[in-house]
C-alpha cells in the first residue's frame, strides 16, 4: 500500500504545527528537512508562536511561516496539517485548518481528530528505547512515507554574524531553578575559557535573567532570537545549561558541553555535534567547576 507522502498531489500543501518551547521548535527542524528532502515539491509552513519565529526564518526548506491562528491557517488551505505539538491548542489548529489529512501521534490526547494517527516513535523505529526529541518528530516524517534514515543535525540560519570567531558563549539560565548551575561555577568556566582557551566569555540571556552575578564579563540579554542566532553562529564554543540556545548552538554545529539536573540526557543531549554531557545523580549541584572544565577542555573549539 503506498504511503501518505506518496499520494497527496504534487505541490500539495502541508502545515507543521509546533507550538513552544524553544527546544521543541529547533529539533522539530530535522524533520521538516527529511519532509523536504523527500518531497521537495511540497509547500512546507510551519505554524508557529511569534517568539519562536526566528528559529524558522532563512531556513530553505520553509516555504511559509504562520501565527497560531484559525483563520490565517485555514486561509493557507493546507492538504495535510501534522501536530508535532500535542497540546489541546495544537489540536484545535490542525482540525480547524480544514485538511483532509490531519496527522498526530495515537498517544496524543483526543486522538480520534485525527485521521492520520501516528504510533509510537518507538514502534516505527523498530526499537524499544529512549527516543530522542529530535527522532520523535522524524518518526512522525518516516510514519507517512519518508524513507527511514538517519535523522540529520538541525538547521538554523543567520545571514548575519556577531563578528569574528574568536568568543565562546555561556548560557547560565534556565526555566527552573534544579536546571539552574551555580553562577560562581560559571564564572570559574568562564576564567579557564579565558586563561587556556584564549576565548572571549560572552554570557547570554532573555528577558527577566539578571546579569549581575556575571560581570564583568560580557552580558547579552536580548528578546530576540534573531540575535541570539547571530551570536552563535559565529561563536567557538557553547557552554551553559539544559536550555533552548543549548540546541541553537549545536544547530550551528558548535561544540558544546551542557549541564543537566532533572532533564533526561537521552531526550534532550545535543543533537548531532561534538559535544560535552554533564549529569548528576545529585543534582546540578552534583557537578562541580573542575568536571565542567574538563569537560569544555576536551572539546575541538572552532577556530
Amino acid at each position: 500500500m503506498s504511503s501518505l507522502l506518496e499520494r497527496l498531489p504534487e505541490r500539495s500543501r502541508v502545515a507543521i504545527i509546533r507550538l513552544r518551547s524553544l527546544g521543541d521548535c529547533v529539533l522539530a527542524t530535522p524533520a521538516i528537512h527529511l519532509l523536504k528532502s523527500y518531497r521537495p515539491d511540497l509547500k512546507l509552513s510551519v505554524v508557529a508562536e511569534p517568539r519562536f519565529v526566528p528559529v524558522f526564518e532563512e531556513n530553505p526548506d520553509i516555504d511559509d511561516i504562520i501565527m497560531p491562528s484559525a483563520p490565517l491557517l485555514r486561509r493557507w488551505r493546507p492538504n495535510l496539517s501534522i501536530n508535532l505539538h500535542g497540546g489541546t491548542r495544537s489540536l484545535f489548529l490542525t482540525t480547524a485548518s480544514l485538511a483532509r489529512y490531519r496527522a498526530g501521534f495515537a498517544h496524543y490526547r483526543y486522538a480520534l481528530a485525527y485521521n492520520i494517527r501516528i504510533p509510537r516513535a518507538q514502534e516505527i523505529l523498530g526499537e524499544e528505547r529512549v527516543v530522542h526529541t529530535a527522532e520523535h518528530a522524524a518518526a512522525a516524517m518516516f510514519h507517512l512515507g519518508v524513507p527511514k534514515q538517519a535523522v540529520p543535525r538541525a538547521r538554523l540560519f543567520s545571514a548575519k554574524r556577531w563578528r569574528d570567531s574568536g568568543y565562546a558563549v555561556i548560557h547560565p539560565y534556565a526555566s527552573a531553578p534544579e536546571k539552574t548551575w551555580s553562577p560562581q561555577r560559571f564564572l570559574d568556566v568562564a576564567e579557564f575559557m579565558r586563561r587556556a582557551l584564549h576565548l572571549e566569555p560572552i554570557f547570554i540571556g532573555g528577558p527577566g535573567d539578571d546579569p549581575a552575578p556575571f560581570r564583568p564579563w560580557p552580558v547579552e540579554i536580548s528578546t530576540d532570537l534573531r540575535k541570539t542566532k547571530s551570536l552563535l553562529a559565529s561563536a567557538s564554543l557553547f557552554f551553559g545549561n539544559d536550555s533552548g540556545p543549548a540546541h541553537m548552538a549545536a544547530a550551528f554545529g558548535l561544540p558544546v558541553a551542557v549541564l543537566y539536573g532533572p532533564s533526561n540526557p537521552d531526550i534532550w543531549a545535543p543533537w548531532r555535534t561534538e559535544s560535552q554531557v554533564l549529569h548528576s545523580s545529585a543534582g546540578m549541584d552534583g557537578i562541580t567547576s573542575a568536571q565542567a572544565v574538563e569537560a569544555v577542555s576536551r572539546l575541538k573549539v572552532i577556530a
